[in-house]
């Protein structure tokens, strides 16, 4: 078998009532409608045979333009040896562009083989416990205060979901008001922490370690489950987390912001988190995001992935050492980001949950979901082709 065209294809799609703060965070806004971009990539084959991943953005794709002519006429099924040369072709940047071609041949190789990508994997679980991951506060009459971030909480305890985590304020022009981020965590702590994980990810937002450490001792009093990528070092420093984790009860969890395997590795050997983030759009495909939780299950530490999809729960199933699925972003007022590209009954959102907060693992040949090519085809805004 050789792979014989690869196509990708930028598209755009709205989300309704949302707008974005000064600090580029979506917000719930009503009657603002954001323009999201993202893009569908198609590996065939001369078999007949193909793989699929719809994803990532700009800058991955720009990579992916690196990367395709070298892939024409390779074996599809050979990925380890495509994701080295990959690795390799893209040293000087963030090699975010492995990500969606080695998806893409994990879905080939499922459909080759009439298999669901975890079945080959190994599977480990078919449901997800999964927690609610909220939009960042807005001043519209939505997630605008402390108390309102403790009734949405209580709510998604209601619809089932086992875990909570919040992303607070950003994105003024002035010194971030720390206050009613600590506010908010005691509020939610006192609210439904007896009953649901709470977990706090400030997106990098807070400007000092000073600011970082008053927010984790906070989390500390209400026994979070884990804080998550506090201030504006971007979340790569080692030093930095290695000190804060010394001051700290709560876990940290970390490297949602580095690229790769040695650089996860690095992170945990050198005591800076608690928790490993791995993602699989973001660090080298499935294969990428499978060698992170090999390693980390060496050291006998967990990893959560990053956002939802597909790619992401064969990951999970696959996985004996991670927790939860990350449901997000949930609103009270507004839906989730996911786009309206999946037909049948695959979905991202905050009714997606069953009885006991689960989400099930598609079980269908390789990414197992059936992609709406019509309605990213009617709202596509560029793309090339590679033959």
């Amino acid at each position: 078998m050789q792979i014989s065209r690869i196509e990708s294809t930028e598209f755009s799609y709205p989300i309704e009532d949302v707008g974005s703060d000064a600090g580029y965070n979506l917000v719930y806004e009503p009657g603002a409608t954001t323009e999201r971009k993202l893009f569908g990539l198609r590996i065939e084959t001369d078999e007949g045979v193909t793989g699929e991943f719809v994803g990532g953005n700009s800058p991955a794709f720009a990579q992916i333009n690196t990367l395709a002519d070298n892939l024409i006429g390779r074996n599809p099924l050979r990925r380890e040896r495509l994701w080295s040369e990959m690795k390799r072709a893209l040293r000087k940047y963030d090699r975010m562009g492995i990500g969606p071609v080695d998806i893409a041949l994990w879905d080939l190789a499922g459909k080759h083989y009439d298999a669901p990508i975890h079945e080959l994997l190994g599977t480990y679980r078919t449901r997800l416990p999964a927690y609610a991951s909220t939009y960042h506060a807005d001043d519209n009459g939505g997630l605008d205060s402390p108390h309102a971030y403790a009734d949405f909480a209580e709510e998604c305890l209601k619809i089932g979901f086992p875990g909570f985590k919040i992303h607070g304020w950003g994105g003024t022009d002035e010194r971030r008001d720390i206050d009613r981020e600590i506010e908010t965590v005691h509020a939610v702590g006192e609210r439904v922490g007896d009953e649901m994980d709470l977990m706090i990810d400030p997106a990098c937002e807070y400007e000092t370690f000073g600011d970082a450490l008053k927010v984790g001792r906070a989390c500390d009093e209400e026994e979070f489950f884990w804080y998550e990528d506090p201030y504006r070092d971007g979340g790569i420093s080692q030093y930095a987390y290695k000190k804060l984790r010394q001051q700290l009860d709560t876990p940290l969890l970390q490297t949602e912001h580095i690229r790769g395997l040695e650089q996860h590795t690095d992170f945990l050997r050198n005591e800076a988190t608690d928790f490993l983030r791995a993602d699989p759009a973001y660090d080298g495909g499935i294969t990428g995001a499978m060698k992170i939780a090999r390693m980390a299950e060496g050291f006998g530490i967990d990893v959560e992935i990053h956002s939802p999809g597909p790619a992401q729960r064969h990951c999970m199933a696959g996985m004996r050492n991670t927790n939860y699925y990350e449901m997000a972003l949930v609103h009270p007022e507004c839906s989730n980001t996911t786009p309206p590209v999946y037909e049948g009954e695959y979905v991202d959102d905050i009714d997606a949950i069953d009885d006991e907060g689960t989400v099930p693992v598609p079980d269908g040949p390789g990414l197992g979901v059936e992609y709406d090519w019509d309605y990213i085809e009617e709202n596509r805004t560029g793309g090339r082709t590679y033959e």
